[in-house]
């Protein structure tokens, strides 16, 4: 009996050691509620985007700035030399200028017509809106390079459909590619023409989204078409409009197929954007990191740009919710 106890005792001390403590969470029971939780689901579904942002994004980024502080062999770090060096040749005081004029003009005309068309679609009924919708979203559907060399063709100086058609009423043939500020309107059209049904769709998604209720209370009060337009659907459109030109903005100044397409930054280095005169001197000319020093102007441009516009956009946020 007395051996009996003692296995008995010994058993129960056994047990008890092995027993967790009172109010102590096992490490699995811990892992299983980590488990459960809908933050954790979602990180481990966003960790393949994330990694791909940071091994494609991130990483050049980081190394582009890291190049940008060497020299042209690559064996010496020199700070800031390359940026000084870029602001100092005029060339490239023209690029910032080139680039700032093309993005802004280009970003503004397609926003400007993009709503007009958008007016226009949301008052079409039916059937007929689909048609029209899907025709206008053709140059934004077709490759970028292949409608490119499609308008490099109609400004081509010698086989030009333009200046077949202006010498049928009696004009002369215009250099559409060989004169700076004509190269530059041609670049700008072919942007706008290629970006403008985005922002028709996105404009049009936003007018759908206007209440029938505000317009109706407008035109009880006597509003009309351009009070309704500007009190009515201009606020209520105000949030979409900062960030589609947000977006479009980013895009533009990175622009580098419709310039090197139809110009290769020429006549002159006229029309050259901050993307191809990159390429011009980071990989034609073989100095990569003066390159990476050009590519990286862009960041403080859209840097404040997007501070300011994201900022507004989470004020008004806050305002519809108070």
């Amino acid at each position: 009996m007395e051996g009996w106890d003692g296995m008995a005792d010994g058993s129960a001390a056994a047990i008890g050691m092995a027993a967790p403590l009172s109010g102590e969470k096992s490490p699995a029971t811990s892992m299983r509620r980590l488990a459960r939780r809908k933050s954790t689901i979602a990180f481990v579904m966003c960790l393949p985007l994330i990694l791909l942002i940071v091994g494609f994004v991130i990483y050049p980024a980081f190394y582009a700035l890291w190049l940008s502080m060497l020299n042209k062999k690559m064996t010496t770090f020199v700070g800031l030399g390359n940026f000084a060096f870029l602001l100092k040749r005029h060339t490239f005081q023209l690029v910032i200028f080139q680039s700032c004029l093309f993005a802004v003009t280009a970003v503004v005309l397609k926003a400007f017509i993009g709503i007009i068309l958008a007016h226009l679609m949301h008052n079409i009924p039916g059937t007929n809106q689909k048609i029209w919708r899907g025709l206008l979203l053709v140059p934004w559907v077709i490759p970028l390079a292949l409608s490119t060399l499609t308008w490099w063709w109609m400004f081509d100086p010698s086989y030009s459909a333009f200046n077949w058609i202006l010498n049928q009423f009696g004009f002369e043939n215009v250099p559409w590619l060989g004169v700076g500020g004509i190269a530059r309107a041609c670049t700008i059209a072919v942007n706008v023409w290629f970006g403008t049904p985005f922002f028709m769709i996105m404009y049009l998604a936003a007018l759908k989204s206007v209440p029938e209720q505000l317009y109706e209370a407008a035109a009880i009060d006597g509003a009309g078409a351009m009070q309704k337009l500007f009190f009515v659907t201009l606020p209520m459109m105000r949030n979409i409009i900062a960030i589609t030109v947000l977006f479009s903005l980013i895009v533009t100044f990175a622009e580098f197929d419709i310039v090197r397409i139809l110009t290769a930054g020429g006549p002159q280095d006229m029309t050259h954007v901050f993307a191809t005169y990159a390429f011009q001197v980071g990989i034609q000319s073989g100095d990569i990191p003066l390159g990476a020093g050009v590519s990286l102007f862009m960041f403080p441009i859209l840097a404040v740009s997007a501070f300011f516009v994201l900022r507004g956009v989470t004020q008004r946020t806050k305002d519809i919710a108070a």
